[in-house]
């Protein structure tokens, strides 16, 4: 069976390979297009997210995780150690940064701002494909610029 553990926790706390671990089943949050560091003290081998549709995770070392939000939602994550054994088994919701901006509603479109310090547009799931297309290729022209 797993033990179900939130990984909050597990970035937390200094010993957590035991059986003495409180159960939780307290979701870790992460935003949209925003990655996490999670620090677990038992070495993960495995790491399976349900829907790698909403969510990504990779090993950046055997205690050292990095969450990344794709999209809107929940989905399940799963931490395996060498042996197979469970060190997590957690919810992951993924949710919308909203402190820093701003939704413009014209009609049925909507749009998204980025407004830190100043107003500019950014690309938001559920956001007119036009201003999302526009944004996104102001974005490639800034990168392609950079790497020149």
């Amino acid at each position: 069976m797993f033990l179900k553990r939130s990984l909050t926790a597990l970035a937390l706390a200094a010993s957590m390979t035991g059986p003495g671990l409180a159960e939780t089943t307290d979701p870790i949050s992460v935003k949209v297009n925003m990655a996490r560091i999670l620090r677990i003290s038992a070495p993960a081998s495995t790491v399976i997210i349900g829907n790698p549709g909403v969510a990504d995770i990779t090993i950046q070392d055997p205690q050292t995780l990095v969450l990344t939000g794709r999209s809107y939602g929940q989905t399940n994550l799963i931490v395996l150690d060498a042996a197979g054994n469970p060190v997590a088994d957690t919810v992951v919701s993924v949710i919308q940064a909203q402190s820093d901006t701003v939704t413009v509603y014209m009609g049925t479109l909507r749009n998204t701002l980025a407004c830190e310090p100043i107003c500019q547009p950014t690309i938001t799931m559920g956001d007119d494909a036009g201003f999302s297309s526009n944004a996104l290729a102001s974005s490639t022209v800034v990168t392609q610029a950079a790497s020149q």
